[in-house]
């Protein structure tokens, strides 16, 4: 049973990280209907430079606040200068997020090297808490209770407020948004820096779970897209349950099936493909 409880807890973790990467993707996804690819780059970046100001700084909120930040100024560089000059070309916005990705995470591997990077957390962080079944690391536990509390505070901006109101017009209909007057360009911005900077910081929070190496920016990039294709386009809550679908199914497959890992890692994506294409949430088209 302490496997069991162990492969959960790292599920959940699991299911938090890739909650935080993917619910600002899906959101431009849903809105922008650009399949970013190089979201997984900037969780690399703000991964790197996230952890390289907590090493000088000694601060966990200066470090996530440096990763954010970078991340959300080089995701709003690409839409504004890059992505607005291919609007509308589905082929030419994929391959040139796909070469931003590329030139990112080679631009990583020049200046920090191929060598894995942990994050540099205090005792009180690492220190193991009894949550009644077993102990569990205490950052870990905060990593689950930040997806909660940014889910919530994420499922209140989009039903209360007329931003929110904005974005569920342009992810349903753009072109009837911008007539009655929305800023759908401003808009597209808004929500692809957001999303960048909840990619950057996953990058340093998830380097506490998965160490920060080459490659790493593919993975967690395959992650997203699987939940966002359980979950459904433009769904916070499909961003929710996919996550959470995702999470455990790699915990529990790596954990008693390893050799089959991939293959059920896929499976619940191909049967969402095979009987419902829009997704558990999404809205047929």
């Amino acid at each position: 049973m302490s496997t069991f409880y162990f492969l959960t807890l790292n599920g959940l973790t699991m299911a938090a990280l890739l909650f935080i990467m993917a619910s600002g993707l899906t959101l431009a996804f849903g809105l922008m209907r650009v399949v970013n690819l190089a979201h997984g780059a900037f969780y690399l970046l703000g991964g790197y430079f996230g952890v390289q100001v907590i090493h000088g700084t000694d601060s966990l909120t200066l470090g996530l606040l440096a990763g954010g930040g970078i991340a959300l100024v080089g995701g709003l560089l690409m839409e504004r200068f890059l992505l607005q000059r291919v609007r509308g070309l589905d082929l030419s916005e994929a391959l040139l997020t796909i070469a931003v990705g590329l030139i990112i995470a080679d631009a990583l591997l020049v200046v920090y090297g191929g060598q894995p990077v942990t994050l540099p957390l205090t005792r009180q962080l690492r220190a193991p808490v009894d949550l009644g079944v077993m102990m569990y690391p205490f950052f870990r536990v905060l990593i689950m209770v930040f997806a909660v509390l940014l889910g919530v505070a994420l499922w209140l901006v989009m039903t209360y407020t007329r931003i929110g109101a904005a974005i569920r017009a342009g992810v349903d209909d753009r072109e009837t948004a911008m007539a009655q007057g929305i800023n759908v360009p401003l808009l597209f911005g808004g929500v692809f820096a957001v999303a960048s900077f909840l990619a950057g910081i996953s990058g340093v929070i998830g380097t506490s779970y998965m160490a920060l190496n080459q490659g790493l920016d593919v993975r967690v990039l395959m992650l997203s897209l699987v939940v966002i294709i359980i979950g459904g386009m433009g769904s916070l809550k499909g961003a929710a349950v996919g996550a959470l679908i995702t999470g455990m199914v790699s915990s529990f497959a790596t954990g008693y099936l390893p050799q089959f890992a991939l293959f059920f890692l896929f499976l619940p994506m191909t049967l969402i493909l095979v009987f419902r294409p829009q997704g558990l949430f999404g809205r047929a088209t």
